[in-house]
């Protein structure tokens, strides 16, 4: 997963893809709509929602921003249009598999624009199924090691159910079963831990491991689709290699 984890790290030092702060603050408020809608609109009480609330602050999205996308996930607020979440699946160049999650008002428009990004890299939408089968969720968690040693974070998160804690450098990642995300969490909570990446991702089963010229022109690809508008995540299956990072870097 480190490839994946420092790939995210070298576009957010380049300024998040060149990302307007609008479209920004509008994916972060989805998120915490969908939250506040299935969880309630409680932090304290709705781990995901707490997630989404954190995530909104670091990017320094207005309060009145985050509690109005929270009224409006509890239904307190009735302006706006209704979410409704959905996964997609394609190929991308060179075989790699693509998983997408949206957050949409409009279903039509989403596929349509995601069909679209898709043929004009070379690659095709799926079938439902078609892709997901090469990928599994899991509870994500990533921080810096200045904030808790790999020993300590081992011990914390072993004990909180996960099933992996890695070392990438500087950094230390956590991966665990769907249903050990929020202990998981409240664990890291209680060490004022605050992960720069956390969330129930798709972790591909089997990685693709290509040339970095074929790398690079896959990553394009997913970073085209990250910027539609109703793309929440993006996940591929794509083993991103020292040499791949470095060229990313050089860019």
């Amino acid at each position: 997963m480190s490839g994946h984890s420092k790939w995210s790290t070298i576009k957010r030092k380049k300024g998040a893809a060149d990302a307007k702060r609008g479209a920004i603050f509008t994916r972060l408020a989805r998120e915490i709509v969908m939250a506040a809608r299935d969880g309630g609109g409680d932090p304290d009480i709705n781990f995901r929602l707490r997630l989404a609330v954190d995530k909104a602050r670091a990017e320094n999205m207005p309060k009145d921003n985050i509690e109005r996308a929270i009224r409006r996930g509890t239904g307190e607020d009735k302006d706006g249009a209704a979410y409704e979440e959905l996964t997609l699946e394609g190929y991308g160049p060179h075989g790699s598999a693509i998983m997408v999650e949206c957050v949409t008002d409009n279903r039509n428009r989403t596929v349509s624009d995601l069909r679209h990004a898709f043929s004009k890299s070379g690659g095709n939408m799926a079938e439902a199924g078609a892709v997901g089968w090469q990928f599994e969720r899991k509870s994500y968690f990533y921080f810096p090691a200045s904030q808790l040693s790999y020993d300590q974070a081992f011990e914390l998160a072993i004990e909180a159910g996960a099933d992996d804690v890695l070392e990438d450098g500087d950094n230390i990642e956590i991966l665990g079963p769907v249903d050990a995300f929020k202990m998981i969490g409240d664990a890291l909570n209680s060490r004022k831990v605050r992960p720069e990446e956390s969330g129930l991702r798709l972790i591909a089963k089997q990685e693709l491991d290509l040339g970095v010229e074929e790398t690079l022109q896959v990553l394009k690809v997913v970073d085209a689709i990250e910027e539609l508008d109703d793309v929440q995540s993006v996940y591929h299956n794509l083993k991103i290699s020292e040499d791949a990072l470095a060229a990313l870097e050089a860019e």
